[in-house]
């Protein structure tokens, strides 16, 4: 209910104010479990794909979104745990396994979660190489993979920055991705890379993005 509430508010006020460009939202599955993977360009990006979309999608966020007190602290946790994220903590990989648990929950529960292969945020706009994380999450899963792209969210949030500048934004769904082809080779590091590769290239493919062959600095995510 908190969760429906807020996005329709929360969602209302962005799509009148900024007007994203939405492309191929029918690719996604309107029930049944699936991973939503954008590239990461800004922190908005974990709340724009659940607004543009009519399903809920959980995503990973930083602990410290949860943790903050006062005014600003209460509506940060009121935020991003009505907007169905799911808390990890930054360094800790007990912390981090048990996150991926919980998004292993969600999507046995048939439902959609979005993460980013990436892990961080892009410093310069490029896309870089794409952690394994997601890879696990479809082999352990059977989830189907939807690529996305955004595109315009760097200039909506710029580094360093705290409120949304006004800036066009493009959100781009590919097809689904399906590797159950690859079922009971989750303990493969070879076939992890091949379809965390698959992935990152359907996201260049959708983006544009020059591709870095290189990780971004570990982070919440990346070490999902």
């Amino acid at each position: 209910m908190m969760y429906a509430v807020s996005k329709r508010v929360v969602g209302a006020v962005a799509r009148s104010v900024y007007r994203p460009k939405i492309i191929g939202a029918e690719k996604v599955p309107t029930t049944g479990p699936v991973i939503l993977a954008p590239n990461h360009l800004a922190v908005l990006d974990s709340f724009i794909v659940p607004l543009v979309l009519p399903r809920p999608v959980a995503f990973l966020a930083k602990a410290e979104y949860f943790q903050g007190t006062g005014f600003k602290g209460g509506l940060s946790k009121w935020l991003f745990s009505s907007l169905g994220a799911i808390p990890v903590e930054r360094g800790r990989g007990r912390a981090a396994m048990e996150a991926i648990g919980a998004a292993e929950d969600v999507l046995r529960n048939g439902g959609a979660f979005g993460i980013h292969p990436e892990g961080t945020r892009s410093p310069d706009g490029r896309l870089y190489r794409g952690r394994t994380g997601v890879a696990r999450l479809t082999l352990n899963t059977g989830a189907p993979v939807v690529p996305v792209a955004l595109t315009g969210t760097d200039k909506l949030q710029p580094r360093g920055t705290k409120i949304p500048r006004l800036a066009k934004v493009t959100v781009r769904f590919g097809d689904p991705l399906d590797f159950t082809r690859y079922s009971g080779m989750e303990a493969s590091l070879p076939v992890l890379r091949s379809i965390t590769d698959e992935i990152m290239y359907a996201i260049s493919e959708l983006s544009d993005q020059e591709y870095v062959d290189k990780y971004q600095k570990p982070g919440a995510a990346a070490a999902a």
